[in-house]
Parts: structure tokens; C-alpha cells; sequence
């Protein structure tokens, strides 16, 4: 095992509690030749030890310290942000606090995800009562159910390897809105499949209306 990894572990109180904290196997720390890069600032963070103990041949203690960019994090989204964008563009990768941006990295794609399931969720809600409140159709329900799949196909038009996911989510989704649809009408809930009748193609398709 390589000594700083040793230390890193002793101060944390052993080998399987730095694995759980790292989200890792023990035996991938054991196997460690070097320490991956995107841990050295996590372990930084975990054990106070600097990064550049566990990667000097990419961190050089220049700059802030990962403490430092941490607390802005906590402190001070916005400018957090920005200089972290500065860093990167100025291709300073020792000082980037790397924990918390590869966390929000992370957060935009989850967060793309939620848009999706959003999306769909209201555009199936107007489908049912669209579908079972023939009389009450108006103008504002199309125009919902318009602009919900317009935005859904350029969202799936900007991410390609998204274009699953609705189908995915359809079913989790479809329970979740024939409850609101039911809320909204004050239909039964029984008034609804229990399953979506509709195939993913329909509800994305422009012409579709049920």
C-alpha cells in the first residue's frame, strides 16, 4: 500500500473506513499504484492531508488550499463558481477544487434527469384530462401539452444520450400523474388505466392527441 494512502487511512481510523468514505472497495485502495487523480482532493478533504502529498506530480500547493476553496464553496456559490471557471481557463489545475466541482458536475446531469421526469409528468397529466374531460378542453391544455413536448424533443435534441430516458421513467412517471390528474378534475382515480395506454412515441409525437 503506498505510506500516504497508510497515513490517510490511519487518521481516519483504518483501511475500510476510508474506503466507505471514498466510496471505493478496500482492495482498490490496496491496488492503488498512484492515487487517482479525481481522489486526490476528496482524500485532501477527508483526512486534511494536502492533495499534493498524494499527487505531487500534478498539485503543487499553489494558490489557495483545497480547505480554502471548500469553504468558498459553502461560502460563496457564485464566486466559487466563477473562479473556478477561471481556473480552468487559465488551465490552473492544481488550485481547482476538484471534490466539489466533480460533485456538480455531477448534479447538472441529475438535474437534467429531473427535467425530463418533470416534463413528462405534466405533459401526461393534460394527456388524461385531455383524454377524459372531453368538455372541459380548452386552448391553455393544448398549449401545454404543445410547448411540454417541444421542450422535452430539444432537450433530448441537446442531450443524445438522454433519448431513453423517458421511456425509462415513463411508467414511475405515468402513477405519479394520473394522481394529479385525478386531484385536478376530481375524477376517480379508478377513471384511469392503471398502466399508460400510451406508447413514449405518442406522447412525444406532435400530432398525438388521445
Amino acid at each position: 500500500m503506498l505510506s500516504v494512502i497508510r497515513e490517510a487511512a490511519s487518521k481516519v481510523g483504518g483501511v475500510p473506513k476510508l474506503a466507505r468514505k471514498l466510496g471505493v472497495s478496500r482492495q482498490a485502495i490496496y491496488q492503488w499504484t498512484e492515487v487517482p487523480i479525481e481522489r486526490a482532493a476528496e482524500l485532501e478533504r477527508i483526512t486534511g492531508i494536502p492533495r499534493s502529498r498524494f499527487r505531487p506530480d500534478l498539485f503543487r500547493g499553489r494558490g489557495r488550499t483545497g480547505a480554502q476553496e471548500a469553504s468558498a464553496y459553502d461560502s460563496d456559490y457564485y464566486g466559487w463558481l466563477m473562479r473556478q471557471a477561471m481556473l480552468l481557463g487559465k488551465r490552473r489545475f492544481a488550485e481547482v477544487d476538484l471534490a466539489n466541482l466533480i460533485d456538480e458536475i455531477e448534479d447538472l446531469g441529475r438535474s437534467e434527469k429531473r427535467e425530463i421526469e418533470n416534463r413528462l409528468g405534466v405533459l401526461l397529466v393534460h394527456l388524461l384530462k385531455w383524454q377524459f374531460q372531453p368538455a372541459q378542453r380548452s386552448g391553455g391544455w393544448q398549449s401545454t401539452i404543445i410547448e411540454q413536448r417541444a421542450r422535452l424533443l430539444k432537450r433530448l435534441q441537446e442531450s443524445p444520450s438522454l433519448r431513453n430516458y423517458p421511456s425509462e421513467v415513463r411508467k414511475e412517471e405515468y402513477a405519479i400523474a394520473s394522481e394529479r390528474a385525478a386531484a385536478e378534475s376530481g375524477l376517480a382515480l379508478t377513471t384511469f388505466p392503471k398502466s399508460c395506454s400510451y406508447t413514449i412515441d405518442q406522447v412525444l409525437d406532435p400530432d398525438f392527441l388521445p
